[in-house]
């Protein structure tokens, strides 16, 4: 059980349960190439499924151009998926008529990667954190300000905050002001693209603990954006491995940050400052999503590749408490552990 704050104020316990599912999600573009030739479709999302349950966070990464944000978009419902299902807070979104997914969008919002280009700086912080119930709720000024200063407080600023601009904040409180924003309307889901990775280090901590905080005090469910590892172990209950558009490794953070059995997920972590012991360097570039390689798609930059990784695709299969989409992962499994999965104290989520 969690508690949720209402629209009126009072608070709940609303029980634990699937916020968002998502399965085979794809989504393809089409990419114009010339006057006379056919257009080429991009496969920016090749299929990924997932569940996101209240209370919980499942971070996405990968390199970039790997899909992570164009999922995120479809998350959020910016984007329709070319094919697959999408249920947000019990909604088949595909079956949703334009008026009944703008509803839809108050139980989902956005925290954007930088802090000061998603805040209008003409306007007061007041302002900003007022739209959203200014346009979807039947408050008066009044009330609408009360929940302004109360929201202000609950992400660590003070109520006076409201009157300055965002230019006369830091990039940390910035973002605090952007977290305000999206919980304005009590959402139940929170898509964060690469939310602290604007900030310096020591603000990324502070932001990372808010998070954490309103997440156990509001039940929310996190879906986040990122390719920092150091800042997905934690953050995250679960984690989404993305290659080219695909999921290749996918599962409780504890079992994939321990033993990681994708050689693309192993790359990943060793390239990570003290996460790994040694250090594995991924040769070639990442081929375009225009052309992707036959069979597995890290077939060209993988160092164990067979002739039947170039030619069979390999399905996401579980193992060892997991999902990975490779031929080659059983021999991964009497290794020693690649990396210890201990949370580092972080600090406090109340400073600036």
């Amino acid at each position: 059980m969690s508690a949720v704050l209402l629209q009126d104020g009072a608070s709940v316990q609303r029980p634990a349960g699937v916020v968002a599912q998502a399965t085979n999600l794809q989504r393809v573009y089409r990419i114009r190439r010339g006057l006379f030739k056919e257009p080429a479709a991009l496969h920016a999302v090749g299929g990924v499924s997932f569940t996101l349950e209240a209370g919980r966070t499942l971070a996405v990464v990968g390199e970039s151009g790997c899909g992570k944000s164009t999922l995120a978009r479809m998350v959020s419902l910016i984007e329709s998926p070319s094919s697959g299902q999408l249920v947000v807070d019990g909604h088949d979104v595909a079956a949703m008529g334009s008026a009944e997914r703008r509803n839809l969008r108050r139980a989902v919002q956005l925290v954007f990667q930088n802090p000061y280009g998603s805040l209008n700086p003409r306007k007061k912080i007041g302002a900003i954190l007022e739209a959203p119930l200014e346009i979807n709720m039947p408050f008066d000024k009044a009330e609408r300000k009360r929940r302004v200063q109360e929201m202000l407080r609950q992400v660590g600023l003070r109520s006076e905050h409201a009157d300055r601009y965002p230019h006369m904040f830091s990039g940390g409180q910035r973002q605090r002001i952007a977290i305000a924003r999206a919980l304005m309307l009590s959402p139940k889901l929170v898509v964060a693209d690469e939310p602290v990775s604007a900030l310096d280090v020591s603000v990324q901590a502070q932001v990372l603990n808010l998070l954490a905080d309103l997440q156990a005090e509001l039940g929310l469910a996190y879906l986040f954006i990122s390719h920092d590892l150091g800042v997905v172990r934690h953050i995250a209950h679960d984690v989404l491995v993305m290659y080219l558009g695909h999921a290749v490794e996918q599962g409780p953070k504890q079992r994939i940050f321990a033993r990681p059995l994708h050689p693309y997920t192993q790359a990943l972590l060793a390239s990570t400052p003290g996460l790994a012991k040694e250090r594995i360097v991924l040769k070639g570039e990442l081929p375009s999503p225009l052309n992707p390689p036959a069979g597995c798609v890290f077939n060209t930059r993988c160092a164990h590749v067979t002739d039947r990784c170039r030619a069979e695709r390999p399905v996401l299969r579980p193992l060892d408490e997991r999902l990975v989409a490779c031929h080659h992962a059983e021999k991964f499994l009497d290794g020693a552990p690649v990396v210890s999965v201990v949370n580092v104290p972080l600090a406090s989520a109340k400073s600036s």
